[in-house]
């Protein structure tokens, strides 16, 4: 009899405006690939926004968070694959942390939801708080405690080119922004429509219209706007070996591996190419250290007259220890070593270890190697007369990094990656649309070369002109023509995104203060 009672306070608990804010989550999700319907971005918030009506800032809190929960337990749910089949963690504790990870980044849902509303009862629009809002808790969960940016509701975009191009300004956050918006406004529309007594949001409506009609009109611009004569245009090979991560570290394999990758340089650089481009750790072994399969590649460049970068480990001595580094070798068409770039960002738990003394029950995802250690700087590789930066897998996430290689000098971004730790799943489309914005923001083409896929050649203004299919053998071929290293967001960085959450924290702040001193007292949603 005593379980009635609390199975009847949990489903008043989880009521109608509750199940709106699981619906607003689960249609965010849908927008982002493999399903790719980015239009229900632009509604996808408006039943959390019916769910925020007359709530106080905990409960709008809480249906915020709701609504994170179905949204990422939706988009990442092929971290189970990644934890069972390469952490070899049981299925339940996997579980677990994937649940975790959901819960964390819901938290920022849950905060924009709740910040917003109380810049409502500080009398401020939801035009304005919620957007404010929504950006400047995105921006945190994209560096505190390491960051993850992944799928954020700007990057459900990355087809619409008009759109986007406004990144290579204030970043994705721009694109978020516009979304919440049009969001909050169509939602009051939709709500005076029905008689509900919100008044029609005339002012927001123009404002938003205008906004949108600026975005376009400087898309199409950027788009027709003809590039200047005068720079070399590079052909491009990037290959992908499709090599199954059960054995790519194998010993016995390693032979094969090379095998794979020189049958398929060879024939993407039959008609002449100047730089071609293996994925991250296309080379299993240390390439410092293995002088006749170093000697094979190198042979290969020579041959193929062409640049050749090259994923693979390498290690050095550093303080008196030996470090490993997650990087890539540049090779000259003379077949000498000219260069090496090293990863910057570490995946926590899948490259190395956090406070790893204290928990040596935990092995990361990446055998056969030590912990790596992150590189010291934004190393820009000569390249065809060109230069090249390297983000190495999901370094392709975070704007800073690339930002800081162009600012280096970089004038073709290299991505590459090995995607094969997430079978065949949502998230290689997720992250190759992540990655395109890097390309908008910096306006400097972008070449993804993936072990198993998703291998692509993007434009500056974010196109994707070539792309493979997912575990298939093969490789892309293209021309592009290097970037001039100049877009605005190269020189104020995330700035706008920095004001968005100062603000958002200011609004906190004064929440709070008010809460002190009205304790009680709940307002309308304006």
């Amino acid at each position: 009899m005593t379980g009635r009672p609390f199975l009847t306070s949990a489903a008043a608990r989880f009521n109608r405006a509750d199940l709106l804010a699981a619906i607003s989550g689960i249609l965010a999700a849908l927008s982002f690939p493999s399903t790719g319907f980015s239009i229900l971005a632009w509604v996808s918030l408006i039943p959390l926004l019916t769910a925020l009506e007359n709530t106080t800032p905990r409960t709008a809190f809480r249906r915020g968070f709701i609504c994170g929960c179905c949204a990422y337990a939706a988009i990442l749910p092929w971290l189970t694959i990644v934890m069972t089949r390469y952490g070899h963690l049981p299925w339940a504790l996997s579980t677990v942390l994937y649940l975790l990870l959901v819960a964390w980044l819901a938290l920022f849902y849950g905060a924009a939801a709740m910040t917003a509303r109380i810049g409502e009862q500080l009398g401020m629009k939801s035009a304005v708080s919620l957007p404010l809002a929504w950006v400047g808790f995105d921006f945190l969960r994209s560096w505190l405690l390491t960051g993850f940016p992944w799928a954020m509701l700007g990057h459900s975009q990355y087809r619409t080119l008009p759109l986007i191009q406004i990144a290579d300004l204030f970043g994705v956050y721009a694109i978020t922004a516009l979304i919440v918006l049009a969001n909050v406004v169509l939602y009051r529309a939709v709500r005076a429509v029905a008689g509900a007594g919100v008044p029609y949001p005339a002012k927001s409506a123009l404002v938003l219209l205008a906004l949108l009609a600026v975005t376009v009109l400087y898309g199409f611009s950027r788009l027709n706007q003809d590039e200047p004569g005068g720079r070399t245009t590079l052909r491009v090979a990037l290959i992908q070996g499709n090599i199954p991560q059960d054995v790519k570290w194998s010993p016995e394999f390693r032979t094969r591996t090379i095998d794979t990758y020189d049958r398929l340089t060879r024939e993407a650089s039959g008609g002449g190419t100047d730089l071609i481009i293996w994925p991250e750790s296309a080379v299993p072994f240390f390439f410092q250290d293995e002088p006749d399969q170093a000697d094979r590649i190198r042979l290969l460049a020579r041959q193929c007259n062409a640049w050749m970068l090259i994923g693979s480990p390498a290690h050095e001595i550093e303080n008196d220890r030996r470090i490993f580094r997650n990087s890539a070798f540049m090779i000259d068409p003379t077949g000498e070593t000219v260069g090496r770039a090293d990863k910057l960002h570490l995946v926590p738990f899948g490259e190395y270890v956090p406070l790893g003394r204290f928990f040596p029950f935990i092995s990361k995802l990446v055998t056969g190697i030590g912990d790596f250690s992150p590189g010291n700087s934004a190393v820009v590789l000569p390249a065809a007369g060109s230069s090249l930066g390297t983000l190495v897998c999901y370094e392709a996430i975070f704007p800073e990094l690339a930002r800081a290689y162009v600012k280096n000098g970089a004038r073709i971004m290299v991505n590459i990656t090995n995607d094969a730790w997430f079978g065949r799943s949502s998230a290689p489309y997720q992250h190759l649309s992540i990655a395109a914005f890097r390309a908008v923001e910096t306006r400097t083409p972008l070449i993804r070369a993936a072990n198993t896929g998703i291998t692509a050649i993007i434009d500056q203004n974010g196109h994707i002109r070539s792309m493979t299919g997912l575990f298939v053998e093969g490789f892309r071929t293209g021309e592009i023509t290097p970037g001039r290293g100049q877009s605005l967001y190269l020189t104020i960085g995330d700035l706008g995104a920095w004001i968005c959450l100062l603000a958002s924290t200011g609004i906190a702040a004064a929440g709070f203060i008010r809460s002190r001193k009205h304790p009680q007292g709940e307002d309308n949603v304006s």
